[in-house]
C-alpha cells in the first residue's frame, strides 16, 4: 500500500540558544562530548552522518537534540525513527516526548499514512524490509530525517540493507547511530562512507567518534568490573567418553564449547555458585545505589526460567522473567526499569538498545560468542547516573569472553572486504568459519551434563588482572564480592591491587612455613592446572594426566620485588607483540598459559612466568 501526502504536523519553538549557530539549545543539557558532536554536525552540512558512540553515553538524547533543531529550522517536517526490537521503537518515542516531538511507536505498515498528530514514526529493520516501498513512499513524500539506531543492523542481511537504502534513499537527512561494532562481512551498510585501506579492503569513516575510554575518563560510564569463574566440569560425550576438564584451561573449540555448555546447566553446581555470588554482590552495590539491579542473560527459555527459581530461592525475591515470544515484554521490562526489584532474567533482547540505567550487575550466562553480542550485553551496565558507580560483570573463565572484556576499550570499525578473492578459497573460509551467534552453544548440546563445580577465578578490570584462585564462597572470593559501590575507577584499580597484594602476601607466608610433613613450603607455589583434558581409560582427565602427581619441589624463594619485575618484563613484551599482531593483551596472555601452562599471571610462580618471556620472545624470533 502507497503512502500518499501526509499533513504537515506542528513544528516546535526554536529553544533558546546562543548567538553562535552551532550552539546546542539549552535544554534538556547535554553533556560535553553532546555539544561537541552537535557542533560538528552543525559545522559543515552533510546529508549522511555516522555518530560512534559508546553504550550508555547519551546517543539518543544526541540524536533528538539535532532533530528538533532540524524541525525548528524548517529543514525537515517528519523523523522516521528505525530500530532493532519493538520494545525500543517505545522507548524512543518516550525519549522524544521529552523534546516535544510526537513520534508514534504503533505506526504499521497496513496504515500506509501515519497519523496526523504525530511529527514521526518508529519503526524496525524488519519492518522496513517487509514493504521499502511503502517507506519510501512517505520518505518522498515529506522533507524527512531517518535516524538509524545500531545502523549495524542494517548489515544483518543483504536484503535489509537493500530495503533500507530503497526506503530511505529520497530522505532529506541520515544520522546513523552505533555504539557497538559493526559486523566485518562483505555486506556493506547503506549510507555509510568507506575508505580504500592498502590491503584492498574498505574502512567505515565515522563522523564522530566518542569510545568508552573517554567516556570513562568523564564520568558518563561506569567503570565495568569482570568476576570470572573457573570450575571442574564433568560430562559425557555422544560417544561416551566421560571427560573432566577445568573451565578456563587449554582444550580444544569442542571441549570449550562442552565444558561452557556443563557450566551454564542449571542442574549443575557452578550456575548456582555464581549467581550466588552475583546476588551479594548486588547486595553490596545496594549499599551505595539502594535501587541497584541486577540482570542474568540466558541462552533460552528453558534455562531462564530455571535461574529464576534459583534466584528466588537465593534472594527471596522473585526475579522478573522477560522472553522474547511474551507479548508483555516490553511492558515487563519497563516496570523492572521503574522498580526496585533486585532481579532481571532475559534471553538476549535485554542486551542491545534497551534502557535500564539502575542495572549494576549482570551475569553472562549464555554461550552466545560473538563480541558484538558482547558489547551490546556489556553496555546495559555502564550507563552511570553519578560519579562513583561502577558495573559489575560475573563471566564463565572462557578465553573467548575473556579476550573479549580485555578489549572492551578498543575501537572496531567496519571493514568490508575486496570482492576479488578467490571464490574456491572464499568458500573454503565460508565452511570454517560458523556465523551463527549460538556458534558455542550449538557446538556443546550434545553432550550429557554430569557435574559443574565453581571456583572463583580472578577479576578484569582496566586492562589488568587481580586476585588469586579460591573456592567459591571462601572469604578471598569475599573481598572481591564487597569490593564498595561507589568509587572512581582510579579507586577501584588500587583497592583490588591492595587486596590482591594481600592476599599474596598471606598465601606465600603460608607456603613458605613447614608443612605438616615437616617438609619446607615453596613461595608462591601454585599449583599448575593441567595443560587441557587428559584421556585416561576412556575418562578425559584436565587436572593431570593419569599419572602419579610428582613429589614436591621446594623452589628458591623469590622476592616480591623481583616477582614484580618479571611481570613487568613480561607485559611489556605482551604489549609489544599485541601492538604487532594486533591481538588483546588478554588474548596473548591466554595464548602463553595455553603454551607453558600455569595460572593466570597474578597466580603465577617466577619460573612460569619466565616460562612465558621465554616463549613470547620464540614467537618473535620465529615470526609464529
Amino acid at each position: 500500500m502507497a503512502a500518499g501526502p501526509e499533513p504537515a504536523a506542528p513544528v516546535p519553538t526554536v529553544l533558546s540558544r546562543g548567538d553562535d549557530p552551532q550552539e546546542p539549545p539549552a535544554a534538556p543539557s547535554l553533556r560535553g562530548w553532546q555539544k561537541a558532536a552537535y557542533a560538528e554536525y552543525f559545522r559543515v552540512a552533510k546529508r549522511d552522518f555516522l555518530l560512534v558512540a559508546t553504550p550508555g553515553a547519551g546517543k539518543t538524547t544526541y540524536a533528538l537534540t539535532v532533530a528538533k533543531e532540524l524541525l525548528a529550522r524548517r529543514e525537515i517536517v517528519a523523523v522516521t525513527i528505525v530500530t532493532p526490537t519493538e520494545h525500543l521503537k517505545y522507548q524512543w518515542a518516550q525519549a522524544a516526548k521529552r523534546f516535544g516531538i510526537a513520534i508514534d511507536p504503533s505506526y504499521r505498515n497496513a496504515q500506509g499514512r501515519a497519523g496526523a498528530d504525530f511529527q514521526g514514526v518508529a519503526v524496525t529493520y524488519a519492518q522496513v524490509a517487509a514493504h521499502p516501498a511503502l517507506h519510501r513512499a512517505r520518505t518522498e513524500n515529506r522533507k524527512s530525517l531517518i535516524i538509524f539506531d545500531e545502523v549495524h543492523h542494517a548489515g544483518d542481511a543483504l536484503s535489509w540493507g537493500d530495503a533500507v537504502k530503497e526506503a530511505f534513499d529520497p530522505a532529506r537527512r541520515r544520522l546513523a547511530l552505533t555504539g557497538t561494532p559493526f559486523r566485518s562481512d562483505a555486506n556493506p551498510i547503506p549510507f555509510v562512507t568507506y575508505v580504500p585501506e592498502a590491503d584492498g579492503s574498505k574502512r567505515s569513516a565515522s563522523d564522530y567518534v566518542y569510545g568508552y575510554g573517554p567516556a570513562l575518563a568523564d564520568g558518563v560510564v561506569r567503570p565495568v568490573i569482570f568476576l570470572a569463574y573457573s570450575g571442574e566440569m564433568h560430562w559425557r560425550t555422544r560417544a561416551g567418553d566421560e571427560i573432566t576438564a577445568t573451565l578456563g584451561t587449554p582444550m580444544t573449540r569442542d571441549q570449550i564449547a562442552q565444558a561452557w555448555r556443563t557450566a551454564l546447566d542449571p542442574s549443575g553446581e557452578w550456575i548456582g555458585r555464581v549467581l550466588e555470588a552475583a546476588d551479594k554482590r548486588l547486595t553490596e552495590v545496594r549499599r551505595a545505589m539502594p535501587d541497584a539491579g541486577g540482570l542474568v542473560i540466558a541462552s533460552d527459555h528453558e534455562t531462564a526460567r530455571a535461574y529464576a527459581a534459583q534466584l528466588r530461592r537465593i534472594s527471596g525475591e522473585r526475579p522478573a522473567v522477560v522472553l522474547s515470544d511474551d507479548p508483555t515484554a516490553s511492558k515487563k521490562i519497563s516496570a523492572f526499569a521503574a522498580s526496585q526489584a533486585r532481579w532481571m532474567v532475559a534471553v538476549r533482547m535485554v542486551s542491545e538498545g534497551v534502557d535500564v540505567p539502575r542495572l549494576a550487575v549482570g551475569v553472562y550466562a549464555t554461550s552466545v560468542s560473538t563480541p558484538l553480542f558482547f558489547a551490546q550485553a556489556v553496555g546495559r551496565f555502564v550507563r552511570a547516573r553519578k560519579r562513583g558507580e561502577t558495573a559489575s560483570v560475573f563471566v564463565p573463565s572462557v578465553p573467548t569472553l575473556l579476550g573479549f572484556a580485555a578489549e572492551l576499550e578498543a575501537e572496531r570499525d567496519h571493514v568490508v572486504r575486496t570482492l576479488d578473492r578467490d571464490p574456491e578459497a572464499e568458500l573454503e573460509a565460508a565452511q570454517r568459519e560458523r556465523k551463527t551467534p549460538d556458534d558455542f552453544e550449538l557446538m556443546g548440546r550434545s553432550i550429557e551434563v554430569l557435574k559443574a563445580s565453581a571456583t572463583f577465578d580472578r577479576v578484569l578490570f582496566d586492562g589488568g588482572e587481580f586476585g588469586t584462585a579460591a573456592e567459591a564462597g571462601s572469604p578471598e572470593e569475599e573481598d572481591f564480592l564487597g569490593l564498595p559501590g561507589l568509587l572512581e575507577p582510579e579507586q577501584v584499580a588500587a583497592l583490588l591491587r591492595k587486596r590482591q597484594s594481600a592476599q599474596l602476601a598471606a598465601r606465600s607466608a603460608a607456603a613458605a612455613a613447614p608443612g605438616d610433613d615437616g617438609s619446607d613450603g615453596a613461595l608462591f607455589a601454585v599449583p599448575n592446572p593441567a595443560n587441557g583434558p587428559a584421556l585416561v581409560n576412556g575418562t578425559v582427565n584436565g587436572a593431570g594426566n593419569g599419572h602419579a602427581p610428582a613429589a614436591k619441589e621446594a623452589r628458591p624463594a623469590v622476592s616480591r620485588e623481583q616477582l614484580a619485575a618479571l611481570r613487568k618484563e613480561l607485559n611489556g613484551l605482551v604489549g609489544a607483540w599485541s601492538h604487532r599482531t594486533g591481538q588483546p593483551h588478554g588474548v596473548i596472555h591466554n595464548e602463553l598459559r595455553g603454551a607453558c601452562g600455569g595460572p593466570a599471571l597474578p597466580q603465577a610462580s617466577a619460573e612460569q612466568v619466565k616460562a612465558r618471556i621465554d616463549q613470547i620472545r620464540q614467537w618473535a624470533l620465529s615470526r609464529r
